[in-house]
């Protein structure tokens, strides 16, 4: 019966969500969720999703360095570890196999691991696939460590189709939940400051349990890496990381993170974008009032947004009149 199956049994808890991906000890992918990687084109998200796979090719932990400044949990019993392309070629898919090879300091592809590609076939076609191969591949391999799918958009006739874009980030986060795995959903958009664009990635900011933003450096040789969303405390306090091409290894590799002043810099900018957004049609705000729309706009819990309205009165990017009640500071008035 089904109502028995969604009940919660209190003296039988569920296992505890392991990470898969991780930044300085930040859960970004777990089992049973989902986890977007997102940005413009040419910003080197592919690379960064075969550093990722990289990772999971190995039965021993890789340097985060290794794997562009992420922790990625290794595979040592071989479970599967699937990639699925909506958008490149087969010859480009072919080649970016090859990196991910040279970075796992492989000659041969692991029996586990499975690269398909998917831009040939029918939207429809593509999900079917999917659903499929996952269920195949989980059989045949004991269990799923990591799933990608590089082009989640492409899934879908209209990534601004609402029923469509609920209907398709449903099944995946179903799917992961049955495969107690981790899905990376790549999410070909430039992302609207700490929001994703269009429905679909509405609903991915809403259902993912971590979203990172690739996009250009102001050095235009480097990629930066920007968390949008973390599954505890705040993205504005995860450090940017760089990476850029190394002619010498042939491959992309970690150039470090940004500096504490761009860190800085950034949780500021976003903090004022917000407040901005959250006066537009209200003069003040009451504490709670704040509290309600920080967590909203901002995915954070109630206590992070009561440390960031005390950073914001600091910072001048918020002020307090005589009754107590919040307004836009000088910040937000340059």
């Amino acid at each position: 019966m089904m109502l028995r199956s969604c009940e919660i049994d209190y003296d039988n808890p569920p296992d505890a969500s392991k990470s898969v991906v991780t930044v300085n000890g930040v859960p970004l992918g777990t089992q049973d969720n989902l986890f977007c990687i997102t940005g413009g084109e040419g910003t080197g998200k592919s690379n960064y999703v075969a550093a990722i796979l990289t990772g999971t090719l190995g039965t021993e932990r890789l340097p985060a360095e290794r794997t562009l400044g992420l922790e990625i949990t290794p595979n040592p019993n071989g479970l599967a570890v699937l990639h699925y392309d909506t958008e490149q070629s087969e010859a480009q898919l072919h080649k970016n196999l090859g990196k991910t090879l040279q970075r796992a300091s492989l000659k041969t592809v692991p029996e586990f691991y499975h690269s398909l590609y998917l831009a040939s076939l029918s939207r429809k076609d593509r999900l079917k696939l999917i659903r499929e191969s996952m269920d195949l591949f989980h059989h045949k391999h004991g269990g799923i460590h990591l799933v990608v799918i590089d082009g989640i958009a492409d899934l879908i006739r209209s990534a601004n189709d609402e029923t469509e874009s609920i209907a398709i980030v449903d099944e995946l986060y179903r799917l992961a939940g049955i495969y107690n795995t981790c899905i990376i959903c790549v999410l070909h958009f430039v992302p609207n400051g700490i929001k994703l664009r269009g429905h679909i990635g509405s609903e991915l900011q809403r259902k993912a349990a971590g979203i990172l933003s690739i996009e250009k450096d102001d050095n235009p040789e480097y990629s930066v890496v920007k968390a949008l969303k973390v599954r505890d405390g705040s993205p504005l306090d995860v450090p940017m990381m760089l990476f850029g091409w190394d002619k010498a290894e042939d491959m992309h590799v970690y150039r470090g993170e940004k500096s504490k002043e761009d860190k800085e810099k950034r949780k500021t900018d976003e903090l004022i974008g917000v407040i901005r957004d959250a006066f537009r049609s209200s003069f003040k705000l009451s504490y709670q009032e704040l509290c309600e729309v920080l967590m909203r706009e901002m995915e954070i819990k109630d206590r992070t947004a009561k440390k960031y309205i005390a950073y914001m009165k600091e910072q001048r990017i918020l002020t307090q009149d005589v009754n107590g009640n919040y307004q836009k500071g000088e910040l937000c008035h340059t």
